[in-house]
């Protein structure tokens, strides 16, 4: 007679994980997939990018106390985390990360305006902006300004491979190259424009990361907007004012 312990088929906890592990995947999956999924991927990431925009600037600012301080800043950049993890290992993860954020950014941003398109495939005869901002307005070409500016910014003061002279790139001497690239006008003038792009873009970008997780109400929507505002403005006077000062002699 068979053991009536023996009716049922064994269950393995591996499988049970896995087949939890699949529906999550799906879940996430779907979520993506729809509008709400792509405006929250966004707003997450969007966090992060002007999380590092703000600590970048801050970083910036030290060159107005010299270059030792600017100098022993980058330095600390690359040795933080030893010896637990080699130099600059950290400081790449951190890059990884960033690329990923920007990434899921743009990718989000682009497929969202797609979706947007595909449900109103028919122009409008006459297209008029109602309650809008121009922040709002040129955020999508702003944002392809700001890719063109990160290309070329990691290939100018990071990697050092565009804009200066031979031998005139200095590993580690941040200040030294600083100056050589803005003393350069073309240069430091599009730096400033692409700011302007930025500014634009955290100003409307931060308000609508704000509405998209849901922390807006009628109460506070004007302080979020000024909140919004204040941190683009800041953000664009404290980046423009490196590359201004090195125009204008103050830092040479």
């Amino acid at each position: 007679m068979q053991n009536p312990k023996n009716l049922n088929p064994p269950v393995h906890l591996h499988s049970v994980a896995t087949t939890r592990r699949v529906a999550v995947s799906h879940r996430e999956v779907a979520f993506w997939n729809t509008m709400i999924g792509k405006k929250v991927v966004m707003a997450i990431t969007g966090i992060a990018l002007v999380g590092f925009v703000i600590g970048h600037m801050l970083g910036n600012l030290k060159i107005f106390t010299g270059p030792e301080t600017i100098n022993v800043y980058s330095r600390f950049l690359r040795e933080v985390g030893m010896p637990e993890l080699e130099y600059g290992q950290l400081l790449w993860l951190v890059r990884i990360f960033l690329l990923i954020c920007v990434v899921l950014h743009i990718t989000a941003a682009v497929q969202l305006t797609r979706m947007s398109r595909a449900a109103r495939p028919i122009g409008y005869a006459t297209k008029k902006d109602i309650e809008t901002t121009w922040a709002a307005r040129t955020m999508r070409w702003g944002g392809v300004l700001l890719v063109a500016f990160i290309v070329f910014h990691l290939f100018h003061l990071t990697g050092g491979l565009v804009g200066f002279g031979p031998g005139q790139f200095k590993d580690l001497a941040v200040y030294q190259n600083v100056v050589a690239a803005f003393a350069v006008w073309p240069i430091a003038s599009f730096y400033i424009i692409a700011m302007a792009a930025l500014c634009l873009h955290l100003d409307h970008g931060i308000w609508s990361l704000l509405q998209t997780l849901g922390w807006n109400t009628a109460r506070n929507e004007a302080t979020l907007l000024m909140i919004s505002r204040v941190i683009a403005v800041v953000v664009f006077l404290g980046f423009t004012s490196v590359p201004v000062a090195v125009m204008t002699g103050w830092i040479h």
